[in-house]
């Protein structure tokens, strides 16, 4: 029987890891840093730092304004391998625009638009309570600007979302359904397939927010019948701070929606300059102003990168890293004050796993100074992002070894309480 409480055990894992070449392909200046918050910001990845020189001194510093008829269709492209790759979705699907918060008000308003220009006596969005800031936020502005009730679920942040535990809402009066496929507190994993099914047979649409599933989690957009999904590429696809977020749009439903950004990139013969707006056929007319290029090239290399691994393997490997964190958290931390606080069954967990304790925002600092890089949420979340590209099994266990120490020790005690403005 293994223990997982023997580092020898980790770096055995380690030695037969099919993905340890990963590690080498990522921007490591302190090698003595474990970095546990890639599912906030991912590592650069060394050949993202190449492209990035390519484009900025080749593209842009030589070519000049005639490299736009190569930028113009990275979005497309981009997107389509994002799609393949990470997100199970065909060919003409995804689009590499904007940002996540942008993406989801324009795809929620065009749901409602859609839905309630059939059905007006629908007054209902629906979210749960614990969703993404964000991503309240957004609704509750539609809700307000369109007189809407924004009726938010209170439900158990370990516990998985289900259809089941939506059937207060699941009802003729719901407008529209918006979840986060992976809870960013503790990274339970949502029943897509039940969920579309259920909301199919009311007659809505659901908007998901994948930005904590996306390189972590198979996803499977068309075999579970999503209609709408947007999500971010900072986290573990690992294309850089401010990198472009992406939509999924299924193909029945691209020509029938209309989102309310028009912009001239997603319009038709976009440089005939015509004086009205008529929007390009196809997920193209998700798009709005110019594209960041920099940020797609990002994307691209990111998306390749976590390609060539695929994303099943990478789930095998984020499952045996939590798993070992889980381990170590029953044999060491649990005695000390600490709590779980993500799902137990690795199939209804995510990529991240939290750990709930009374001092957890000093505990966090404590393990900055001891070079190991959390994240926290409160009240009292310790959110460790163990992304299987970038992460060993060593790097686990010896983080979970100083989180022992520090608060064994109580050193975290000599910590002030005062929080700064980025957790």
């Amino acid at each position: 029987m293994r223990d997982v409480t023997d580092r020898a055990w980790a770096l055995t894992r380690d030695a037969s890891d099919p993905l340890a070449w990963l590690l080498d392909e990522f921007v490591v200046s302190d090698p003595e840093l474990i970095y546990l918050d890639g599912n906030s910001l991912g590592r650069l990845p060394k050949r993202t730092r190449a492209r990035l020189a390519e484009v900025v001194e080749q593209e842009w510093g030589a070519g000049l304004v005639r490299s736009w008829h190569n930028w113009v269709n990275e979005p497309y492209r981009v997107g389509d391998l994002l799609g393949s790759s990470l997100l199970g979705a065909a060919p003409g699907q995804v689009l590499v625009c904007d940002n996540t918060t942008t993406n989801l008000y324009k795809l929620a308003s065009a749901a409602l638009d859609d839905v309630l220009a059939r059905e007006p006596e629908r007054r209902v969005i629906a979210t749960d309570r614990g969703n993404f800031p964000t991503d309240r936020y957004v609704l509750e502005g539609l809700a307000t600007a369109r007189g809407l009730e924004l009726r938010l679920l209170d439900l158990e942040p370990l516990r998985p979302i289900t259809a089941a535990l939506l059937e207060t809402v699941l009802d003729d009066r719901l407008a529209l359904l918006s979840l986060s496929l992976v809870d960013y507190r503790s990274a339970a994993l949502a029943d897509m397939a039940g969920i579309e099914r259920a909301a199919a047979g009311t007659g809505t649409h659901v908007v998901w927010d994948l930005s904590h599933a996306v390189g972590a989690v198979p996803v499977e957009l068309d075999a579970t019948g999503a209609a709408l999904a947007v999500g971010c590429t900072y986290k573990y696809v690992n294309a850089g701070p401010g990198a472009p977020a992406f939509v999924y749009v299924r193909h029945d439903l691209q020509d029938r929606l209309r989102q309310p950004i028009w912009g001239w990139f997603g319009q038709s013969d976009q440089f005939g300059m015509g004086a009205g707006y008529d929007p390009v056929p196809g997920v193209g007319r998700h798009a709005t102003g110019t594209p960041p290029v920099l940020g797609v090239a990002a994307v691209a290399e990111g998306v390749e990168l976590l390609a060539l691994a695929g994303i099943v393997e990478l789930r095998r490997k984020s499952v045996g890293l939590t798993e070992l964190l889980i381990g170590l958290h029953d044999a060491w931390l649990a005695e000390l004050g600490f709590e779980l606080s993500s799902p137990r069954d690795p199939a209804l967990r995510g990529g991240h796993v939290s750990l709930a304790h009374p001092d957890a925002y000093r505990i966090s600092q404590a393990l900055i100074a001891a070079s190991v890089i959390p994240d926290f949420r409160g009240p009292d979340r310790l959110r460790l992002g163990i992304a299987p590209a970038t992460t060993s099994y060593a790097q686990v266990w010896d983080a979970m070894d100083r989180l022992r120490s520090i608060v064994s020790s109580g050193a975290h005690l000599e910590l002030s309480t005062a929080r700064g403005s980025v957790t």
